[in-house]
């Protein structure tokens, strides 16, 4: 790599790391998805093993990625890893799948739910019914769109992004500086959300051994109920590999890095779990499965009016913060890219006077704002659930192939528990893959999709490959080294 260009500065420490990890993890579903894991799970004590252990299972992941991240602390994370270890069309598929969806399609549906939060607030334009229907869009194999549909909270989240983006092309610290305050801040939230439920009148421990007449029944029932359950979990938990993005910017990297993954994760294992028994504690499981917003209505048992404001407060605070960290983050992986001349050129570029990768941040919001107006990342970004785990699961693997291909290369961090817990981890995504394609061909035999989502996600990504070939023949030759000064 020439060394006229401009390099991105080593600038974060580990507690700024560790927020990333946290405010990247805990975004809306926390107070969203535990509702609807109820439902399917009609109990309480299963409720509670869900988190549990798609809590675990996401900190042996993140343990297992660390190990990897201190080999090679790099600036664009797991593009980086992939290209050392399963080649250039990998690793340009995982990137293609990032921009294209997976964390562009994230950042928005964040930004989309803090818009919506916003709008319990104050009043948010909105046009006639008659409007919104006006402009219809129609995208193959995926459906109608409606631009103008509910365009107050677009416009929010779009101007959310706007901000978040323009704070971060002016500074890496800057960045940093508004993820660590909105991390403490939502902590200090949640932490009250929790601490009046404690002390909630209605609050009972016999709502913990509830269980719904409807729960499933039968072994593979259960286990089916268990499985789908676990991937609103893993949706909530998702987020914990955002630090990898930006790891060439992290100081010592070969220790903080491994430290902030389990730090950063092994905090939201632990407030996820004390806020789910909150919730579980105040409420009885028949309310539990009926609510739109879980944490709304245990706050307002248990602190009344100013309890709902105050959880709005909570989503718009945990939004505003995980929007920040994953733009922050994934924003590096396509400046990664365009170092190795695997995308455009100019995104590759970092601002000389503000040492940011500017351009792929800016790329990053215009795509984001579409996938927004658009209305389809929600289901863009179900689909390619399937193909993000496929990936987490691919880099589990990658440390057996790395400890046999170089045995001699200095690891500053070793995985704990090694080969158990990657071995865990790469069983655990084997089963959640498979159980996730079984139940996503009965549905669409069943008539209630349209589309085996897993298999047409795998088909979005792909249709990259083109791409691939393009940047391929422009003179792609993976030099790059993650693009970052020491």
């Amino acid at each position: 790599m020439p060394k006229t260009k401009t390099e991105l500065a080593r600038q974060i420490g580990l507690v700024t790391a560790t927020a990333v990890v946290v405010g990247s993890m805990i975004g809306s579903g926390i107070f969203k998805k535990p509702a609807l894991m109820a439902a399917q799970l009609g109990s309480t004590r299963l409720l509670m093993l869900v988190w549990v252990l798609a809590g675990f299972l996401t900190l042996f992941g993140a343990l297992t990625n660390a190990e990897i991240g201190g080999i090679f602390p790099a600036t664009g994370g797991q593009y980086f890893f992939f290209n050392k270890i399963y080649g250039k069309f990998f690793a340009f598929i995982f990137g293609w799948a990032i921009f294209s969806v997976v964390q562009t399609g994230s950042i928005g549906s964040i930004a989309y739910i803090f818009g919506e939060s916003a709008g319990r607030l104050i009043d948010l334009p909105k046009f006639s019914p008659a409007t919104e229907v006006a402009w219809v869009i129609h995208l193959p194999f995926i459906g109608n769109i409606f631009p103008l549909a509910d365009i107050g909270t677009k416009l929010m989240a779009i101007a959310l992004m706007g901000f978040l983006t323009f704070i971060n092309v002016l500074g890496l610290l800057l960045g940093a500086g508004v993820q660590n305050t909105l991390t403490f801040l939502k902590l200090v939230a949640i932490g009250i959300i929790i601490l009046f439920a404690v002390f909630a009148p209605m609050g009972t421990i016999h709502h913990f051994s509830e269980t719904l007449i409807s729960a499933p029944q039968g072994s593979f029932a259960i286990f089916a109920a268990f499985i789908g359950a676990m991937s609103g979990a893993f949706w909530a938990y998702d987020g914990w590999n955002n630090v990898t993005f930006i790891a060439g910017e992290i100081k010592d990297p070969q220790k903080n890095l491994p430290r902030a993954l389990f730090l950063g994760t092994a905090i939201v294992i632990a407030v996820y779990v004390l806020i789910n028994l909150a919730y579980i504690f105040v409420l009885p499981i028949q309310d539990l499965v009926h609510s739109k917003l879980v944490a709304s209505d245990m706050a307002k048992l248990s602190m009344g009016q100013v309890g709902e404001k105050l959880v709005i407060i909570a989503i718009l605070l945990s939004t505003f913060g995980s929007c920040n960290g994953s733009l922050m983050t994934s924003a590096r992986v396509y400046f990664a890219m365009a170092r190795e001349n695997m995308f455009f050129p100019s995104i590759g570029v970092v601002s000389a006077k503000h040492k940011t990768p500017a351009n792929s941040l800016i790329l990053q919001f215009f795509w984001s704002s579409l996938l927004v107006l658009s209305g389809t990342f929600d289901m863009l970004t179900d689909m390619l659930i399937f193909v993000t785990w496929i990936f987490y699961g691919m880099g589990a693997l990658g440390v057996f192939i790395l400890r046999r291909r170089m045995p001699d290369i200095e690891r500053p961090y070793k995985v704990w528990g090694y080969p158990y817990v990657p071995i865990i981890f790469i069983i655990s995504a084997a089963i959640f893959l498979i159980q996730t394609l079984y139940n996503d061909i009965t549905h669409y035999i069943n008539g209630t999709s349209p589309l085996i989502n897993s298999v047409f996600g795998l088909v979005l990504v792909l249709a990259g490959t083109p791409l691939y070939f393009y940047f391929k023949s422009k003179g792609g030759c993976g030099t790059s080294e993650g693009g970052y000064t020491s």
